[in-house]
């Protein structure tokens, strides 16, 4: 009577979702202050002070009418007109208003672009470890994930990993820097290597191949980092943006995507994003967030926050015996397990209230995600349990 394949989704969340569910039944039961809670990106840092007054303002001063009414299909002119201008003065690039299509966050983002280039059968390339709705977002096209080892210590692209799984059928590399889970930023080395192994198979094999970058984390990265923007790189780029991480909005679902104006028939590319957001409903991301983030688009909430806990993290569970992997980005640290079962150490985790992802559904088994973006009081009343983790295997 159903589709067998979205029961089956519906009925069994997400790992991280499960875990985050039982840290709130945890919480009911023993308090919260006693349950330590690592499993769900949701940032802890408030939004910036310059989003709540430009709600005001909005509110105050904006047309009602026109504040929650409809804009255009792919968001109103004015605000991609300011978000490409933005990137260009920003990058160098030159974007205009009918490059940027207005989104529901990263997700409705990727599951547009993923809809309008990928045909049954063909390939898209993610890189290990990689965000596990990938798979389910490529699902619905009936094209084929293809994941590829990235490098063992650094987590870096692996070149020549990525040479192999190349084929005829590759249609798209969907590349996500600052990573989640890991943390690491792909550097321009590792970029211009990717960009130049694409083009030679893109004349190999005859036909366009798509790099499609997930780009939530992008303003997330400490000590100076560079994040290399890809449409410089690679002229068929899609940039799928978010601002729940930049601005603390997760719930308010805003972010856009970006067709590189050097893009292989760039006018039927951008006329695809719009035809499949239509299809999927994906119209008008919210009238009264598109005015407000086109007021804070050079804000970022407090990211220094994230780079304490970043900080103390890390070196706290480095001096108990961890082996994690330095994380240059987004809010995640990337653990590896003290047992050869992720799943098993998890569960022992538990024992001391500790709730951590295990990765075998980022492709990267034998690893745990510990997510950062929390109260620092929490990560220091956590020290001890994990010490306590660490005992049972050492």
């Amino acid at each position: 009577m159903y589709s067998e394949s979205l029961v089956k989704l519906g009925k069994v969340r997400s790992e991280i979702r499960e875990i985050f569910e039982y840290a709130n039944k945890r919480k009911a039961e023993i308090g919260a202050d006693k349950v330590f809670d690592f499993s769900i990106g949701n940032p802890s840092v408030p939004a910036p002070e310059t989003v709540n007054n430009a709600v005001i303002d909005l509110v105050q001063n904006f047309d009602s009418v026109a504040l929650h009414g409809y804009t255009s299909a792919q968001g109103d002119a004015k605000v991609r007109q300011s978000i490409s201008d933005y990137i260009n003065q920003r990058f160098g690039t030159k974007l205009t208003a009918n490059h940027i299509y207005m989104t529901c966050g990263a997700a409705s983002s990727l599951t547009i672009v993923l809809n309008a280039i990928m045909l049954p059968q063909e390939e898209c390339i993610v890189f290990t470890p990689y965000f596990p709705e990938y798979g389910v977002f490529l699902e619905r096209t009936g094209a084929k994930l293809v994941p590829v080892e990235s490098e063992e210590k650094t987590f870096q692209i692996d070149i020549e990993r990525l040479k192999k799984a190349i084929t005829e059928k590759t249609k798209a590399v969907i590349i996500n820097s600052p990573n989640n889970p890991s943390g690491v930023v792909y550097s321009v080395e590792t970029i211009q290597k990717m960009c130049a192994l694409l083009k030679e198979k893109e004349k190999e094999y005859g036909h366009s191949i798509f790099v499609i970058t997930d780009e939530p984390y992008r303003e997330l990265v400490y000590d100076d980092v560079e994040v290399p923007y890809i449409i410089n790189y690679y002229d068929n780029t899609f940039v799928c943006y978010s601002y729940s991480k930049a601005l603390s909005l997760p719930g308010e679902r805003i972010g856009y995507i970006a067709v590189s104006p050097s893009m292989e028939c760039e006018e039927d590319a951008y006329a695809a994003i719009c035809g499949a957001g239509r299809a999927l409903g994906y119209v008008c991301a919210s009238s009264m967030y598109q005015r407000v983030i086109e007021k804070c688009l050079d804000d970022t909430a407090d990211i220094s926050i994230y780079k304490r806990n970043r900080d103390l993290l890390y070196n706290s569970l480095k001096d108990m015996g961890y082996q994690c992997v330095y994380p240059d980005g987004a809010f995640y640290l990337f653990v590896k397990a003290m047992c050869e079962d992720a799943h098993e150490f998890c569960e022992k985790a538990k024992e001391f209230e500790l709730l951590l992802v295990p990765a075998d559904s980022f492709g990267t088994p034998g690893y745990v995600r510990v997510s950062y973006c929390v109260q620092t009081k929490q990560i220091e009343d956590a020290l001890g349990a994990f010490k306590k983790l660490a005992e049972c295997y050492q």
